[in-house]
């Protein structure tokens, strides 16, 4: 048994210690804003943030994060009420075909928790890891930037 808290809430659940954690989320969690992408680590689709660094879920044993704090793109907000980088990128248009865009999402997300007004120079070296085949990435510099200002933050 291993117990993890996602998104605020406590889930003790009956999986293999040595079980990715994206499977978890996706599988036993109902959770499916991070995305199976190469399995690697490689493209970003499954990045959630883990006591606030953005972690690649399909490379990471679920008995790791059992006394973390995990959080996914469902914990950043609602479709009632959006999270402010959820917004920004609607906003921007920054998902062509959507499938990178957790790994966005959640990249930027733990970028501007770090660096509240990022150059866009450290954006994207930021979100240089996270693949995206669409070439959406001056609409997703916008998005980014975009939440910053929304935050509070300034450039």
């Amino acid at each position: 048994m291993i117990t993890l808290s996602v998104n605020g809430a406590s889930h003790t659940l009956d999986v293999e210690p040595d079980t990715p954690l994206l499977y978890v989320l996706r599988d036993t969690l109902a959770l499916h804003g991070p995305k199976f992408g190469c399995g690697l680590a490689q493209c970003g689709a499954c990045t959630v943030i883990i006591d606030g660094k953005a972690i690649r879920s399909c490379v990471t044993p679920v008995e790791t994060v059992a006394s973390r704090t995990v959080t996914t793109l469902e914990g950043l907000g609602s479709v009632a009420k959006p999270h402010p980088i959820q917004t920004a990128f609607i906003e921007a248009q920054a998902a062509q075909c959507g499938y990178c865009i957790n790994g966005m999402i959640m990249t930027s997300k733990a970028l501007l928790d770090q660096n509240p007004a990022p150059s866009d120079r450290e954006i994207r070296l930021a979100l240089a890891d996270n693949l995206c085949r669409c070439g959406t990435h001056q609409r997703i510099l916008e998005a980014v930037k975009r939440a910053a200002k929304r935050m509070g933050r300034r450039f």
